[in-house]
């Protein structure tokens, strides 16, 4: 029984970690970035909705850690 609950609360811990990031902005421009055309931008800092944001992802993603190695001992 208790794999059963563990189990959905990892399923809803995973598409919660989907939504959330999907949820946050983008912080690259591509291609260019990635071999250093985003010199000139500015490092702005967070809005308050981003950090609280971040925050709802970090818990989440501590659930989803916490649920995958109970499941991953309860199976062993």
């Amino acid at each position: 029984m208790l794999i059963w609950i563990v189990g959905t609360l990892h399923v809803i811990a995973s598409l919660t970690m989907v939504g959330l990031v999907l949820l946050h902005s983008g912080k690259g421009g591509g291609v260019s970035d990635m071999f250093g055309g985003s010199v000139g931008s500015t490092a702005a800092g967070s809005t308050v909705a981003e950090k609280n944001l971040d925050r709802i992802t970090i818990v989440a993603a501590t659930v989803f850690a916490f649920t995958t190695l109970s499941l991953g001992l309860a199976l062993a």
